[in-house]
């Protein structure tokens, strides 16, 4: 019998769900990050490994710390996010047994393009971020526990800065409806880079600072615990795991550009 597929996006208290209802089980649920999703990305790379492997995707896209809990509850068969400390952390607490670095970007600052704070200016993030704190200018923050609110606030500690008061404003939004607030409120903003060259909505908001080395961003997929939740998927986890580092899947991230811009770099070793 020829297998039916059909393509569904639901959206759940807040969560987007890139589904594919199938009249089998040839599929896998994958917890991963907004980023990943918003940009594109796995539109463009998960048909080549369902094409290879005969195997669906089905994406559920939150911020990272969403994503570890669905994990940790056994609610996701794969893991893909962007937060090296939480991926080691969550391996030794019991949750997963295999990480594997997949791919690299950058964060960048954004904000309104007369750039009130002078931040295109600055030496490095550690300055960027104080001369904000300084302008009490308006930053609008992901608050959301997600990999890039969790690299926002270590760059806000390496800074010896505590954000607070009215002109920092905690969304508790993804990085898409993040974007679209700081363009409504010309306000600057922290964002992955691949979201913001995808995003569509930029108002007066422009790209102020990036290339300090402090702003690389790392991706890694995990293997979830069999131990911990042995009723998962995970022989058809494992073929996508270990797609995402063969040639094959390496060259798929590669190739994906927006807008004439290749946006996550493959360094899978």
């Amino acid at each position: 019998m020829k297998k039916m597929t059909i393509l569904a996006t639901v959206s759940l208290a807040g969560i987007s769900w890139s589904t594919s209802l199938l009249a089998d089980s040839d599929y896998i649920t994958l917890a991963s990050t907004t980023s990943t999703e918003n940009s594109g990305l796995f539109s463009a790379i998960i048909p080549a490994f369902t094409d290879a492997t005969g195997v669906e995707v089905r994406v559920v896209a939150v911020g990272t710390g969403q994503a570890f809990e669905i994990a940790r509850r056994g609610d996701a068969d794969s893991l893909l996010v962007h937060d090296t400390a939480g991926e080691e952390q969550f391996i030794a607490d019991g949750y997963a047994t295999e990480r594997l670095d997949i791919m690299y970007n950058d964060f960048v600052i954004v904000g309104p393009s007369d750039d009130p704070a002078g931040i295109s200016s600055s030496e490095s993030v550690k300055d960027a971020f104080t001369r904000i704190a300084e302008s009490e200018f308006p930053f609008a923050s992901r608050g959301d526990d997600s990999g890039t609110h969790r690299a926002e606030l270590r760059l806000w500690e390496d800074a010896g800065i505590t954000p607070q008061g009215e002109w920092y404003r905690e969304l508790g939004s993804g990085m898409g409806p993040t974007l679209n607030t700081a363009a409504g409120m010309n306000a600057y903003s922290f964002s992955d880079r691949a979201t913001w060259v995808a995003f569509e909505n930029p108002q007066d908001l422009t790209l102020l600072f990036e290339g300090d080395n402090v702003l690389f961003n790392q991706y890694g997929s995990l293997l979830i615990s069999a131990e911990q939740h042995p009723y998962l998927k995970h022989d058809l986890a494992a073929q996508w795991h270990h797609w995402l580092v063969s040639e094959e899947g390496q060259q798929a991230i590669a190739d994906f550009e927006v807008n004439g811009q290749q946006l996550f770099f493959p360094n899978a070793e």
